[in-house]
């Protein structure tokens, strides 16, 4: 890479392009002996030019009621319609379908927080039956028919894809709100899909506590009807069966435990009921501060045959694998793939409870060394958790990856190497996924027998995905010239939403806009995706994303992607997580300012931060330099384990921080707080004017839209 002396050489493709590793690392010969797919035949069958047929391969790995008579249907763009004329049904996809051959097969595996509670290991059988009778508790005591949006505000229980399993036989619509949303969230989303029943469990375990969960349902409920939206029915699965974990009332009349509900229903069975394609399978709903959630509506046909396909291709699941996502269902990861996926393809799932580092850093691996575990799906995120937390923990568990993939965010080289090396002891193959919750699968990823792993890059796009790079100006970057620009996918795919529920026109607005080429027009080709992330490409077709487009701060007119700036602090030893957040600065309007946490063994001080600075300096160029670099013990993370920049945004800038409840550890936003807003008056570094615009920026920035 081109050292970087002074601002005057700094352009944005440098900036944006700074990792430098270009290894390529090869899976092994007993890998791709194995493999679902180590025919390179299969790009041939994936050309371009015989778009749309070559998703027939993935929607063909269902079973249909129907066939269709039209592959896609481009008649209303950009409202697709994948599989049109075709009828099926998701729940005998997933469950009635591998009975045959699999009754007697795990779906599931479950694993409490607590260590000394045990597993509950739920067969394809069992998982038959319980989704039959839920799905007559849902249809002949709650009332819910074809159509129906039925909302789950769930944690990580078996009772959840039960549940999930059960609407979809149903026809009727789901939407999971996260676990660890507030009840008034759940409630803003009950009144956006006009649902009018709510499932919810009493009570389940969180960093060693029970969490008392009716409570939020409460909430919900008041939120739902002071906003116009009656909830008929709350059912409440109970955590341990009899005992109620909840201080919360049970409302007569509108309450029911379901363990009594079922008493009714025993040895029901509920025909599945035949959709059509198009019809929509679920609403999952993504996050943001200044607007109400979009409600990312699903389809059946299209999004189940994309999370079958790219489940048996990518995550290479095969009858006798044990396969743990580490991901909460109440994210579209968990939907595609610990639920949809894996049972499309009759995969054994591990589901856990808690967090990955009760009561320790060495659960996950004690985790997969007791049951087999070989596949292995998470988040950066919690790597890097892992990683600061118990950096030697693996070594000293006896289990064996064959695969590993990374999902949710980008990254950074020194994290996948830890992740290859320490992790999946050099035997395993990774896959880096780029994707969203509107495209319900992956985007970019390699396929693992067939294509090399780069560390920091997520691959090429995906079978039958062609991304372009736009500028601007609207004009196209040269595929290959690693100039950043704004990541967009040119063809429809049948894994990607139909629509903002209820809201086409925002559908239309924030993912089509941007780049259409002409708004009358019904030509695809017209209606490129604006996925709303940077990117570039390399030489080699390799695609590496550098953050949000708007987890951009601009220095002077340089655009520095937040990833790039995490990554480079990432290389100092000392740094186990980085959050690069704008800072408003009179003479530069935005200057980066970074917040560390260190590894186990390192102390804060001048010395780090001066290395992460001199780092940042010389992999990206001196218009990177950050203002200042703030070391916390923890940083402000959610439930999930993210980041909140926004947080940290706002504390740089002397703004409101807004609603931290939700957040896993509150308590140290205000320790932080005082902190650097103390060292900046002291310094007198305090904006000294802030306008309306400048605000709203910053409330922006690091939303998970």
């Amino acid at each position: 890479m081109t050292q970087l002396n002074d601002d005057a050489k700094v352009n944005e493709a440098e900036i944006a392009s700074h990792w430098k590793e270009e290894e390529r690392i090869y899976p092994d010969t007993g890998f791709i002996s194995q493999a679902n797919m180590a025919d390179p035949s299969v790009f041939d069958r994936f050309d371009e030019d015989k778009f749309p047929e070559y998703y027939r391969e993935y929607a063909d790995l269902l079973t249909w009621d129907k066939y269709w008579h039209t592959t896609l249907d481009t008649s209303n763009p950009p409202f697709w319609k994948w599989f049109a004329g075709g009828k099926l049904n998701a729940s005998y996809n997933c469950v009635d379908r591998h009975l045959e051959e699999h009754k007697n097969k795990a779906a599931f595996i479950w694993v409490s927080e607590l260590e000394d509670e045990e597993d509950r290991v739920i067969s394809y059988q069992e998982l038959y039956v319980r989704v039959n009778e839920f799905a007559a508790v849902l249809r002949d005591f709650a009332g819910v028919k074809s159509g129906d949006r039925v909302t789950f505000h769930m944690p990580m229980m078996p009772e959840l894809p039960v549940a999930m399993m059960a609407c979809a036989r149903l026809g009727a619509v789901h939407s999971q709100v996260f676990g660890g949303f507030s009840g008034a969230a759940c409630g803003d989303r009950i009144v956006d899909s006009e649902s009018n029943i709510l499932v919810t469990m009493d009570g389940y375990h969180r960093s060693g506590q029970m969490l008392d969960h009716k409570s939020k349902a409460d909430e919900a409920v008041a939120h739902a009807e002071a906003n116009g939206v009656k909830i008929d029915k709350v059912l409440v699965w109970r955590r341990y069966k009899g005992e109620y974990q909840s201080k919360a009332p049970m409302i007569e009349g509108r309450d029911f435990f379901v363990d009594d509900l079922l008493e009714n229903y025993r040895g029901a069975r509920i025909e599945p009921v035949s959709m059509p394609a198009e019809a929509p399978l679920f609403l999952m709903y993504t996050s943001g501060t200044t607007a109400k959630p979009k409600g990312a509506q699903h389809s059946t046909g299209g999004y189940l045959s994309y999370v079958a396909g790219t489940s048996k291709y990518y995550q290479d699941i095969q009858p006798n694998d044990v396969y743990w996502c580490m991901a909460d269902i109440g994210w579209i990861t968990g939907h595609s793939y610990i639920v949809y996926g894996p049972l499309s393809v009759g995969a054994t799932s591990v589901m856990y409870e808690g967090v990955p580092n009760f009561p320790d850093a060495g659960r996950p691996w004690r985790i997969a060394e007791r049951l087999d575990v070989n596949i292995f799906h998470t988040a950066p995120t919690t790597i890097r958790m892992l990683r600061k937390a118990g950096p030697d923990e693996p070594k000293k568990y006896n289990y064996h990856f064959k695969h590993m993939t990374t999902v949710g965010e980008p990254i950074e080289p020194e994290v996948w190497r830890w992740y290859y090396e320490e992790v999946g002891k050099k035997e395993a193959v990774i896959v880096d996924t780029y994707w969203q919750t509107e495209t319900g699968g992956f985007l970019g990823a390699t396929l693992p027998a067939l294509q090399s792993m780069k560390p920091g890059s997520c691959g090429p796009g995906a079978l039958g995905i062609f991304p372009v790079i736009f500028d601007e100006d609207r004009q196209e970057v040269e595929l290959g010239s690693s100039k950043a620009g704004n990541i967009c996918i040119t063809k429809p795919w049948p894994g990607m939403m139909q629509t903002v529920w209820g809201d086409p026109d925002r559908f239309i607005q924030t993912y089509f806009s941007k780049y259409n080429k002409d708004s009358e027009s019904k030509d695809w080709r017209d209606w490129p995706y604006f996925t709303g992330d940077g990117a570039t490409q390399s030489a080699d077709g390799y695609y590496r994303i550098v953050g949000r487009v708007d987890d951009v701060i601009n220095v002077a007119g340089h655009r520095l992607g937040t990833k790039e700036l995490e990554s480079a602090a990432l290389t100092v030893e000392a740094v186990s997580e980085a959050a690069a957040v704008p800072a408003i600065d009179e003479l530069k309007g935005r200057v980066p300012e970074m917040y560390i946490s260190l590894n186990p063994g390192f102390e804060p001080g001048d010395e780090v931060v001066n290395e992460v600075k001199k780092a940042i300096t010389t992999i990206i160029g001196p218009i990177a330099r950050p203002s200042h670099v703030w070391v916390s013990a923890d940083l402000p993370k959610t439930r999930s384990g993210k980041i909140m920049r926004r947080v940290t945004a706002a504390i740089s800038n002397f703004m409101d921080v807004g609603d931290t409840t939700t957040l896993a550890n509150p308590e140290v936003v205000e320790d932080i707080r005082e902190a650097v807003q103390n060292a900046k008056i002291e310094s007198g570094d305090v904006p000294k004017e802030i306008s309306q615009a400048m605000i709203e920026e910053i409330k922006r920035f690091g939303e998970d839209e």
